[in-house]
């Protein structure tokens, strides 16, 4: 997010009270409740700015299910967040990805990173799904236009006004953003390789009931153009029927591959081989060692990998981690509106 980027700071050698892995939102929040609980707190990020998927995937859609607000732009959301978060003056790492986690004794945990060393009390893993990638159709031709027409995040949607889009895919990205940028772009067409969704069916009933051109059982085949797109050609999965559609941008929402890294290394007992298990303290199987949000997950339980759960899993962690440094303190620190901020 341009203009808004927090200046990172980088002391290496003070030993702190909570190093929180991960500045998406529930990094973010634990970074702000660890300020109320009067703890030193460092975040150190792998990405060049805060904010997580919000900030990478979506910074331009709308989020719906944030607590406070009846909708608000992922990219807003995250400035809320960090200027929260700031009021404690928690130091923060970006652009610096955590390799090792060394815990001793009777010394305070160490986590190398690609850039140094930090020492810490206590450590809360908010890694979301980990590192992320795009899932890529092998064609060719789409490989022929990507960064030239074919995207597969939204960083900005001004290169689509007024234009003819394809989407494709059928999960929750592509839904969303096949309504959120319906009375933006010219014209846009979805198509999916099946007749389910795996969006959220509110999501679904208002696409089908809106302007967008929704094909279903169709793939895409070719995309044509020369220095630009021009068309594609998609074609019918159960006919082989072919269909040219004009359109100036292709968006691939496919879905994206998650891994937890390093993190898969550091002893950690896992759960589904890519969530780290943790029990209702959000503790994990290292003692002093925390995790909250998409990363976490509780046994028998199938996650829930929401905002609003992110963000209590966020506060039950650095409460937990108070009382692991203070084992005479309550849990519980009282009501916001009871303290002096």
């Amino acid at each position: 997010m341009p203009g808004m980027q927090p200046k990172p700071n980088h002391p290496k050698n003070n030993v702190y009270d909570v190093t929180i892995i991960g500045a998406g939102p529930t990094g973010l929040f634990g970074a702000f409740y660890a300020g109320m609980r009067e703890m030193s707190c460092k975040i150190i990020e792998a990405l060049p700015e805060v904010g997580g998927q919000l900030a990478v995937l979506y910074p331009e859609k709308w989020i719906y299910d944030a607590p406070g607000y009846p909708k608000i732009l992922a990219k807003d959301l995250v400035r809320n967040l960090w200027e929260q978060a700031s009021r404690w003056n928690p130091t923060l790492c970006l652009d610096e990805r955590v390799t090792m986690l060394r815990v001793g004794e009777d010394s305070p945990m160490v986590l190398e990173t690609d850039k140094g060393v930090h020492y810490t009390r206590t450590v809360i893993i908010c890694a979301g799904v980990g590192a992320f990638s795009p899932n890529k159709l092998k064609n060719e031709t789409v490989e022929r236009f990507e960064g030239r027409g074919v995207y597969y995040f939204v960083k900005d949607k001004s290169p689509f006004r007024g234009k003819r889009l394809l989407i494709v895919g059928g999960g929750d990205s592509a839904v969303d953003w096949a309504l959120n940028l319906k009375d933006y772009a010219r014209e846009i067409t979805l198509i999916h390789r099946r007749d389910q969704f795996r969006a959220h069916p509110a999501s679904v009933t208002e696409l089908m009931s809106s302007s967008v051109n929704v094909m279903l059982y169709h793939e895409l085949k070719e995309i044509r153009g020369d220095d630009h797109i021009e068309s594609v050609v998609v074609f019918d999965n159960r006919t082989g029927a072919e269909t040219i559609l004009n359109v100036d941008y292709v968006l691939l929402n496919l879905g994206f591959k998650a891994d937890l890294g390093p993190i898969k290394e550091w002893g950690l007992e896992q759960q589904a081989k890519r969530y780290i298990k943790v029990n209702c303290r959000q503790e994990t199987s290292i003692p002093g060692v925390y995790a909250a949000g998409d990363v976490a997950a509780h046994p028998d339980v199938e996650p829930l990998n929401l905002i609003a759960i992110g963000y209590a899993q966020a506060a039950v962690a650095v409460n937990y981690a108070y009382t692991y440094l203070h084992p005479e303190a309550k849990v519980f620190p009282g009501h916001s509106s009871e303290m002096r901020l």
